[in-house]
């Protein structure tokens, strides 16, 4: 999903050279940002509407970082489509369709454009916006446990492949759904954590009464499956609606806690699914 630096983006006056670009709607947002859509959204002071935006991230003729936000979520939708299969493709917003144009970047960019200054944030008297920053992912809290989450769904079979089904506590044993704790993939199994328990507890409220949009995502897995991530308070999940699930913790650094199928797992699943926001 990077640009590459070279591209114009008309902002007003000025042209801000395109270093990559996200979205940011109720089915598809950096969840870095947040555990729900108008999580998100708030961490860039947008209102959470229905339709999402697109997000353009780059570099002004003097170097400053400058994030545009367009409802044109479609051309954003397109040129990241194209990007990620290796095809060059124009964005350029037009200027009827750019919502908020934000100093500072939400997210981390490792890339800077071509033949101009390094990198920096704009001189304050530029915007009356609170510069923005990506989220602080040094140490272990919400914004790390997130990503982890992330990997964990775009690398699900590496980290599937860890875990021994008989790792699992059988049904009747205590444990919802069938749990078995990991520090980390690869070591040994410690007794089922309460932790555990509480957000497959709040994961099946969330079947009963909607959360804010995003809290809930399904999105494509290879056969008939549906890969879904769920996130709450302090917690975050992603499954294989055919096979376990994968909890991660605030509470505890760095932890990947498995859930087998079990009795009751199979049905929550199904559940979140059809109640979950689909990317279009």
């Amino acid at each position: 999903m990077v640009g590459t630096g070279d591209d114009a983006v008309a902002v007003g006056d000025d042209a801000l050279y395109l270093l990559t670009a996200v979205l940011l709607t109720p089915a598809q947002f950096p969840s870095v940002l947040g555990d729900d859509y108008p999580e998100a959204c708030a961490a860039l002071g947008l209102p959470p509407v229905a339709e999402g935006y697109g997000l353009v991230l780059g570099q002004d003729g003097d170097g400053a970082r400058w994030t545009v936000a367009t409802d044109d979520v479609s051309l954003v939708a397109v040129a990241i489509a194209s990007w990620d299969c290796g095809m060059e493709h124009d964005l350029s917003p037009a200027e009827r369709t750019v919502v908020a144009t934000l100093p500072g970047w939400p997210l981390a960019v490792a890339v800077a454009a071509p033949g101009v200054p390094a990198p920096h944030d704009p001189a304050p008297e530029l915007t009356e916006h609170a510069l923005l920053a990506p989220p602080d992912t040094q140490t272990w809290g919400p914004a790390q446990r997130r990503l982890g989450a992330d990997e964990i769904a775009l690398q699900w079979a590496q980290w599937r492949e860890q875990i021994d089904d008989a790792d699992f506590a059988p049904a009747g044993s205590g444990a919802s759904a069938g749990t078995a704790a990991r520090p980390a993939a690869g070591e040994g199994t410690s007794p089922p954590r309460g932790g555990v328990r509480r957000v497959l507890a709040e994961a099946r409220a969330y079947v009963d009464t909607p959360p804010p949009p995003g809290r809930v995502r399904s999105s494509f897995a290879p056969g008939e499956a549906r890969t879904l991530r769920a996130d709450g308070p302090g917690w975050s999940m992603v499954a294989r609606t055919d096979d376990i699930a994968f909890v991660l913790l605030d509470e505890k650094p760095g932890e990947v806690l498995p859930v087998g199928r079990g009795p009751e797992l199979p049905g929550l699943l199904e559940a979140l699914d059809r109640m979950a926001v689909r990317p279009a």
